[in-house]
């Protein structure tokens, strides 16, 4: 070429160059996307050949390519605080009288009750773990200090006069049980009240002389409103005149048409919170959900996946009124009652004013509420004989209950009751979805996915909940066809039964539920809701000794999906390559271990510490300090070393 054509072609590259890199840089791309094409088509044509023909899932698995829903699971955090603040309050504990008596001082900042010393003598003697852990004794005792010792006695005799209240009288050394209003008769006359004495045996030859009027039903029965709790020379101080006198005429056991039992619960509350406002009160019940539609369509986790750290005994209906209409106890047709009267129950929710002591069903042995009783042979059993190692466990949620739950007190509010509520959610058909949240794979502690999955395959696979028994069907609305047909019926069981699943619910009834203590000794998990405490609520520990669930129950999908892995439905519905696996491979080894640690945990907990001999402790506790209050010159019934 010559340097003219030579001259010419540079010339033509400098003002085309720019095309010509274009066009250099195309060509460049089209051949490695035709190389790269040949290599995933002989790729996907190796993985067709190894894939069944149904699986549609060619690509490499979902989970490699998606971030996990959450960072970490809160469940193990819940546990592992729980355990360390039970461990803390445990080795805690006082070692010696004298310093029983220094942390007495410094927790209520009096000296503790005459007789002390012999109560320290009985729990050295059996063993007692809890021998600091009182605070919900005291807090209950605590409004009689304002009342002198004469005008206690006189209140523990007149409200031994109303319905459903009992007397144990101690005089002498000796514990007898008077039922000074014999008229009204209950299904249960005075078992509460034998139960109670019968727990004071060991040590009655100790005490001094006192009464306890003892509740014979299972509902609160003391609201005291809040500007007599809080100004009490509003209301009279005097009781001489009578009961009668006090309560402002004679008292009917049942509400009749002249109130209800949220009427005077919310007089319990701050005149300026909402439940004493009367358009606040009357709230709608209901939570509505208004559904996003413009929301990202992967799911994520929602509100049911909150879990509580305890029970919903401390929930506020005085700023949320409007969520009575979920619990049956605001519907009792039993009234309480106005006046600080001196009454002893085996449960208290908030608001009310009842001194606990423990359910006689725990103390007792039946078929019915006893873990391990040998009703053939009239004795009580370490293992029970129905029940079954934690392997051969049915890995479902159990139970089976009445339909009670509460009055009709207004009527017509049933279908909202606690055990209702729950019968329908966990029996639900419907193609209504839950958002479940799981480890992928079932081993992984660390990648979480989340699926919406229908919730009727949810209850078909780890629900099995049914009401055995319909009672008070007349104030169902609609009846008992509209309740039957709203609900899951079944077949009555055994307790026995139940030692055959993994989780056991344990629900309110009227009060609080009488089973709690043999599920503890079986060797299931309990999964507790419950708006009330009870003498031992300062001895055990949620996320411990059980699963603490809220008043909804919704997160309870999540806690069978965490501690038991992944159901079908719900790999299912996540498309995920474990749709194949067996469902123990779905299984979480992690979640199993947690799960049975809980179990253990309760186990240990009602052997060592939910014992009978713990319960004496308690009642030998609090009938000093009754004693006390009993006298006309407490500091004389002081102990001192």
């Amino acid at each position: 070429m010559g340097p003219r054509k030579r001259a010419t072609c540079f010339g033509f590259l400098r003002r085309n160059s720019g095309y010509i890199f274009v066009f250099c840089m195309l060509f460049t791309f089209m051949q490695l996307g035709f190389h790269n094409g040949r290599r995933d088509h002989k790729r996907m044509e190796n993985q067709l050949v190894v894939q069944d023909p149904e699986d549609t899932y060619v690509a490499e698995p979902m989970v490699e390519e998606k971030k996990s829903v959450i960072d970490e699971h809160p469940i193990p955090a819940l546990m592992e605080e729980a355990e360390e603040k039970y461990r803390k309050k445990l080795a805690g504990q006082s070692k010696t009288l004298k310093a029983a008596v220094a942390e007495y001082k410094r927790r209520y900042g009096r000296s503790p009750p005459k007789g002390f010393d012999d109560w320290w003598a009985f729990v050295e003697k059996y063993d007692v773990k809890m021998v600091d852990e009182y605070d919900s004794l005291v807090e209950d005792l605590k409004p009689f200090w304002a009342l002198p010792g004469e005008e206690i006695r006189r209140r523990s005799a007149q409200v031994g006069e109303l319905p459903s209240i009992d007397l144990v009288r101690i005089r002498g050394g000796k514990a007898d049980v008077i039922n000074i209003n014999p008229d009204f008769k209950d299904s249960e006359v005075s078992a509460r009240a034998r139960g109670f004495r019968s727990m004071t045996g060991k040590f009655v030859d100790k005490l001094a002389d006192m009464d306890f009027p003892i509740n014979a039903k299972a509902e609160g029965r003391i609201l005291v409103p809040w500007e007599h709790q809080n100004y009490p020379n509003l209301t009279k101080q005097d009781s001489s005149a009578g009961v009668k006198d006090m309560l402002g005429g004679p008292f009917k056991p049942d509400w009749g048409e002249d109130g209800n039992i949220w009427d005077a619960w919310r007089r319990t509350c701050n005149p300026q919170s909402s439940a004493r406002r009367l358009f606040s009160a009357l709230r709608s019940p209901t939570n509505v959900q208004i559904k996003n539609h413009l929301a990202s369509s992967a799911p994520k986790p929602d509100a049911d996946f909150n879990f509580v750290k305890a029970t919903s005994s401390d929930e506020d209906y005085c700023s949320q009124p409007y969520a009575h209409y979920q619990q049956g106890h605001f519907f009792s047709d039993w009234r309480s009652i106005p006046v600080l009267y001196p009454v002893f129950s085996p449960a208290r929710a908030k608001g009310f004013m009842d001194i606990r002591i423990p359910s006689h069903y725990y103390y007792g042995s039946t078929k019915r509420y006893t873990y391990g009783w040998d009703s053939v042979n009239l004795v009580l059993k370490d293992v029970d004989p129905m029940e079954v190692p934690w392997e051969d466990k049915i890995d479902k949620i159990f139970w089976r209950g009445a339909t009670t739950g509460g009055g009709s007190h207004p009527p017509g509010f049933s279908p909202r009751y606690q055990r209702h509520r729950f019968l329908r959610m966990s029996s639900d058909q419907s193609n209504e979805t839950r958002i479940v949240t799981f480890a992928d794979p079932p081993t992984s502690s660390t990648h979480w996915v989340s699926a919406a999955v229908p919730i009727r395959r949810l209850n078909d696979e780890i629900m099995d909940a049914a009401f055995v028994n319909a009672v008070s069907v007349g104030s169902y609305p609609g009846g008992k066809a509209a309740l039957e047909a709203a609900h899951r019926f079944g077949d009555s069981v055994p307790l026995g039964r139940h030692w055959a699943y993994k989780y056991l619910v344990d629900m309110d009834g009227m009060s609080y539920s009488g089973r709690f203590m043999s599920f503890l000794a079986s060797d299931s998990v309990p999964l507790k809701s419950t708006v009330y405490d009870e003498f031992f609520t300062d001895w055990i520990q949620p996320w411990v000794h059980f699963i603490p669930l809220s008043s909804g129950y919704g997160e309870i999908y999540n806690i069978h999906a965490y501690f038991s892995g992944a159901t079908q439905s719900a790999v299912e519905a996540a498309n995920l390559t474990e749709v194949e696996l067996a469902a123990n491979e779905r299984r979480s080894v992690e979640g199993d271990r947690r799960a049975r640690r809980i179990a253990r945990a309760g186990k240990k907990w009602k052997q060592t510490i939910g014992r009978t001999l713990d319960m004496e402790a308690y009642v030998y506790r609090l009938c000093l300090e009754w004693a006390r209050l009993w006298a006309d010159d407490r500091d004389s019934m002081n102990f001192e070393l």
